[in-house]
């Protein structure tokens, strides 16, 4: 068997092991689940080793009839922009499996739904068949539904239905989208391939009307304003870990499948180039400027989230390498950055049961590790030099003003914005006066900073956020060719 099939299958078969286990031996479940996730990082590991980066097309690619009537086939791959996104993908789950400590009711259901949910997601950025992935996409609703309606907060099932709502309904254009290609693929093919090739015949009116199709269901996951109504309080209302993965993998599912569509109907995405750069600049402020007016920690993340999605939008708008290669940095970015706050909020709460800004004071003395990592993930996110956000947005704005010149001001007036309430957290958390906490007059002393296993994690991210920071030559390289193929149907 492959080492990407090995990828694909080990959580499934890992939950259906859980599944074989007593429900009251929480810590077991726990360990048998983050040693599965573990080793799906290392399988995702191999896979880099033998992956070769000076090839742009598809790797590893295997492909057997799964409807022949339908023109539908397994059809798997990796290429260099798909490749971060499954290490993405098995990064974070092993990290959101291994910091959920706190659940104890239902283990057992909650561990194998989110095994469950990293196949689909790593089925979704292996696919190289249109049917295969919307299958899969779909399949993600299922876990996510139930982890944020039976484990959520007091808001848990209008969060769930709206999550499950809004996707359904961007699926349903998509579906239609794809089904109007899947008519003109050559012998009826729901392969990418073939798909792209038959997209050609299409008269420009009519793949611009597909594209927007493709673009209404990518751009609620992504999430584009003003498509975003469910990511706020999907965010707040999840268990943390699950915001981990909402934020960290999820968004980035939506602006993976619109590098996709944009390789499929290259002519429509050059006619509608200069729309969907403005939609990612109304984005990128939109979520900015409610970032900033959010005393939530975890709604305030949320709608950060949204920005930093703009920010993808307009580098992939940009259609040119820098730009392409700028929007797949940021994704990789945003999802470790992001997935630390929610890690590292989502213990804050767990000990304090708190969110709001104000309930905190200085945490330098009391809880220093916390405020270590919270202050530097905080100014990451916003792309301070030497992170990971500071490259990937620095290759968006090389790309955009080759395309739009001084019109990119406005993204400067959104890393501003950003820096605005990344600051204000960042004084409230860990510079300003210690405060009564929770009726206690020791104030926050009253919780206890990070753990062994719960600092190595946090530097893990840590580190690599650094290391991309400063050394982004690997990560570059890795998608150099893939991206290159991509812009040459654009010139750039």
């Amino acid at each position: 068997m492959s080492m990407l099939k090995v990828l694909l299958l080990l959580p499934l078969l890992g939950a259906g092991l859980l599944l074989l286990l007593p429900s009251r031996r929480v810590d077991l479940l726990r360990h048998v689940a983050s040693i599965v996730a573990a080793a799906t990082v290392l399988c995702a590991c191999l896979l880099l080793i033998d992956f070769d980066p000076t090839i742009g097309d598809i790797q590893f690619f295997e492909t057997r009839p799964w409807n022949p009537r339908l023109g539908s086939n397994l059809a798997l791959g990796v290429d260099g922009i798909s490749l971060p996104m499954l290490l993405l993908a098995t990064v974070l789950c092993f990290v959101a499996i291994f910091t959920s400590t706190a659940v104890r009711n239902g283990a057992k259901l909650y561990f194998s739904l989110i095994l469950g949910l990293e196949t689909s997601m790593l089925m979704v950025f292996a696919a190289r068949d249109w049917s295969l992935f919307y299958v899969f996409w779909e399949l993600t609703l299922i876990p996510l539904f139930f982890l944020i309606d039976r484990l959520g907060g007091a808001n848990r099932h209008r969060a769930a239905l709206n999550f499950v709502l809004y996707t359904l309904g961007g699926s349903v254009f998509m579906l239609i989208a794809l089904l109007l290609l899947y008519d003109v693929a050559p012998g009826h093919s729901f392969a990418m391939d073939d798909m792209a090739a038959g997209s050609a015949q299409l008269p420009q009116k009519t793949q611009i009307l597909v594209f927007l199709g493709l673009l209404l269901g990518f751009g609620v996951k992504m999430p584009i304003v003003p498509l975003h109504g469910w990511l706020p309080l999907a965010h707040v209302e999840a268990p943390s870990p699950i915001s981990v993965l909402l934020s960290g993998i999820l968004l980035k599912m939506g602006a993976y499948g619109l590098i996709r569509a944009v390789w499929t109907l290259p002519g429509a995405a050059q006619a509608l180039q200069d729309w969907l750069a403005l939609l990612a600049l109304l984005s990128l402020i939109y979520g900015a400027v409610l970032a900033w007016r959010q005393t939530d920690l975890k709604a305030m993340i949320a709608y950060s989230s949204i920005s930093h999605m703009g920010v993808v939008l307009l580098g992939i708008a940009a259609l040119n390498e820098a730009g392409l290669n700028g929007a797949l940095t940021q994704m990789v970015a945003h999802g470790l950055a992001a997935g630390l706050l929610f890690m590292l909020i989502g213990l804050l709460y767990e000990r304090t049961h708190q969110r709001e800004l104000a309930a905190y004071g200085s945490l330098n003395r009391t809880a220093p590790r916390f405020a270590v990592f919270i202050t530097l993930t905080l100014l990451a996110s916003v792309g301070l030099p030497g992170s990971a956000g500071f490259i990937a947005e620095l290759q968006v704005l090389i790309g955009a003003y080759a395309r739009w010149g001084g019109w990119l001001a406005v993204l400067s007036m959104g890393v501003l914005i950003s820096a605005a309430y990344a600051l204000r957290a960042i004084r409230r958390l860990s510079t300003g006066p210690e405060r009564p906490f929770a009726g206690a007059a020791a104030g926050v002393a009253t919780f206890a900073d990070l753990t062994r296993s719960e600092t190595v994690t946090a530097s893990v991210l840590s580190a690599a956020i650094v290391v991309i920071g400063f050394y982004p030559a690997p990560l570059l390289g890795l998608m150099s060719s893939s991206v290159a193929r991509l812009a040459q149907q654009f010139g750039g």
